[in-house]
């Protein structure tokens, strides 16, 4: 699995998690706030299509997995 695979399972998951824990209808509820962390993935995903650059996959890198798309 290459770092941009890795960066696109993790965002994801984050959204898809934070979404049903900040979505009143939902079963897994818990609060709205959950929402701000949705905000946030998706401002880092639009920061890192900007400028070409991401800690996630820059982390991933060190720790050993090949980069690539």
């Amino acid at each position: 699995m290459t770092t941009w695979q890795i960066v696109r399972l993790v965002a994801g998951t984050f959204i898809l998690l934070s979404l049903a824990l900040g979505i009143p209808g939902s079963p897994v509820f818990v609060s709205q706030w959950w929402l701000a962390f949705t905000a946030f993935v998706g401002v880092n995903l639009l920061q890192s299509g900007l400028t070409k650059w991401c800690l996630m996959e820059t982390i991933l890198r060190k720790l050993g997995v090949r980069p690539g798309c």
